[in-house]
């Protein structure tokens, strides 16, 4: 055996990391576009309307990938009832998302949104019972003390939405556990095929409320992106639709490839790069930049992150 024979399989899997860091940063800066984009539209048309079409548009793409792949057979469940059940909790999490958007920053929503880890380590002890370590209850209590350096809570001008993100990073944390635990022996297209379908069964849902409640125009004026009627769409209109479904499937894809490429512990690392893209979009799309303590915030969540993912 030749040296460099033995040195092959080494760069090879250095090779394989590299090329899942550079899937996660691109899929990480796909995404925090997307809920630039959302926040945008969302003065255009209401949420339940991006749900539907986006979701229209993403079902036949996945489809077709998984055809030309040679793969059909790839979207099939092994239990669908697990499946869809992490779906809707995603699609959830989107809701609440989305339901801070017109309203919050976008750093805001993203330092909230990514204590998530810090969840999975708490949900993961409490109903999976895992051990937690002294270093991961130091990162879970960082976490939250950055949490509340940002929403700082006794602030003046404290909005009652902002601890709504927060509740969209504890449904992805348990949606994680889930796919972990439930949903290990499904494929990332099945699994990606649930999320949309439950995102349009939502936006359906939603949709049929509110036609069916007609909530007055002093109602729908309190949230239209919540409680608006769907709108007449242009050209402009469907252009961001088409522009969240390429998103949508680049990042249900992206996501996936970049996880099966390296270790998690490695790929969640550089999963924190969403906090400056988001702050850069935020910047780019609506001139926000973030005040010193959202900064001292992000750090310390980004931090706690880090302490808390397993690096075994």
């Amino acid at each position: 055996m030749t040296q460099d024979s033995i040195k092959r399989p080494g760069t090879a899997a250095l090779t394989k990391v590299q090329t899942g860091i550079v899937i996660i940063i691109l899929t990480v800066f796909a995404m925090s576009f997307a809920d630039a984009v959302v926040k945008f539209a969302s003065a255009a048309f209401p949420l339940w309307q991006i749900y539907v079409l986006r979701s229209l548009m993403v079902l036949p793409v996945l489809v077709a990938i998984a055809s030309w792949q040679g793969r059909a057979g790839s979207m099939a469940f092994h239990s669908a009832r697990w499946a869809f059940l992490r779906g809707m909790l995603l699609a959830l999490m989107y809701i609440a998302i989305y339901a801070a958007a017109p309203v919050l920053s976008l750093p805001v929503i993203a330092a909230a949104l990514y204590t998530a880890p810090l969840f999975i380590a708490l949900f993961s002890a409490l109903f999976v019972r895992e051990k937690v370590t002294r270093r991961q209850w130091a990162g879970i209590c960082l976490g939250f003390i950055g949490v509340l350096v940002i929403l700082r809570p006794a602030a003046e001008g404290f909005s009652p939405l902002a601890p709504i993100p927060i509740v969209a990073a504890m449904l992805y944390a348990l949606a994680a556990i889930m796919t972990r635990t439930r949903c290990s022996t499904e494929t990332p297209m099945a699994l990606a095929l649930a999320v949309n379908l439950s995102l349009l069964a939502v936006g359906l849902a939603a949709s049929a409320v509110i036609y069916l409640w007609q909530p007055s125009p002093d109602q729908a004026a309190v949230y239209p992106f919540l409680l608006g009627h769907w709108v007449a769409m242009a050209a402009r209109e469907w252009g961001i639709v088409a522009l969240l479904a390429v998103l949508m499937v680049a990042i249900s894809l992206g996501l996936a490839k970049a996880y099966q490429s390296a270790p998690s512990s490695v790929i969640a690392t550089f999963d924190y790069s969403y906090l400056v893209f988001a702050a850069f979009w935020s910047f780019v799309m609506f001139s926000q930049t973030p005040d010193g303590a959202t900064i001292i915030g992000m750090v310390m969540i980004a931090a706690a992150g880090l302490l808390v993912i397993d690096r075994s």
